[in-house]
């Protein structure tokens, strides 16, 4: 893990580095978390550490088990169904949006400008998931749909959606580890980009269609992987 950078934002780095080092899987489902040991990689004394192991567990992603301590959350399949159905609809309230915006007939320099960003992304995307792995991939997809949220006008969409990112982040970079979907997740985000630039109402079953298929996948992983799912005891 890297070390905290800033005195000033002690707790809060220390909380983006452990939460980090989560999502991106370094620190995997049931891994013990030792905060004398956490104080030390990051370069902190142990009270920034505490602290961020209460944000993380109101977050979901760290659990305490009894008197044995703190340990990385495993993937729970209830939570992230949970998770995935609210961004299902935040999705789709973000495509309906600015495929609206899309459609009408003086938006060419709106078009023009989501053309040029949302394919930047898409082709960024395609080489981090040949070349740089699946938590830069991860990082560009979550751009991608933030780039959507941007676009709908409605600044409210990305707030909401920050806390299901934080839980999602993770599960995404597992289903790109384990279940082989990198090509199919650009292909699908260069799909959704040109019916947004269409300005086609459907875009919002395909973005659905997208999200649920991503669940599946981590699913289908999870029911054949205990040890992401099983509680440290």
């Amino acid at each position: 893990m890297r070390k905290v950078a800033n005195v000033t934002r002690r707790v809060e780095q220390a909380y983006e580095i452990i939460r980090d080092s989560i999502c991106d899987c370094t620190l995997e489902p049931g891994t013990h978390l030792v905060q004398e040991d956490l104080a030390a990689d990051i370069g902190v004394s142990r009270q920034p550490i505490q602290q961020a192991m209460l944000l993380l567990k109101a977050d979901g992603l760290v659990i305490e088990t009894g008197g044995r301590g703190l340990y990385v959350a495993p993937m729970d399949p209830d939570s992230i169904v949970f998770h995935y159905q609210i961004r299902t609809q935040m999705d789709r309230l973000a495509a309906c949006l600015v495929a609206h915006r899309s459609a009408h007939a003086d938006a060419s320099a709106f078009r023009r400008d989501l053309e040029i960003n949302g394919q930047r992304l898409i082709d960024q995307g395609r080489r981090a998931n040949r070349e740089a792995g699946a938590a830069a991939a991860v990082a560009l997809d979550m751009q991608f749909h933030t780039l959507i949220y941007e676009y709908s006008g409605n600044p409210l969409i990305s707030t909401a959606a920050e806390p299901h990112w934080n839980f999602l982040r993770r599960v995404m970079i597992s289903v790109l580890l384990h279940a082989g979907r990198g090509d199919t997740v650009w292909d699908e985000h260069e799909r959704i980009l040109q019916q947004l630039l269409a300005g086609q109402a459907s875009v919002a079953d395909t973005v659905e269609a997208h999200i649920l298929g991503a669940q599946r996948a981590l699913l289908d992983i999870l029911n054949g992987d205990d040890r992401l799912t099983t509680r440290s005891s």
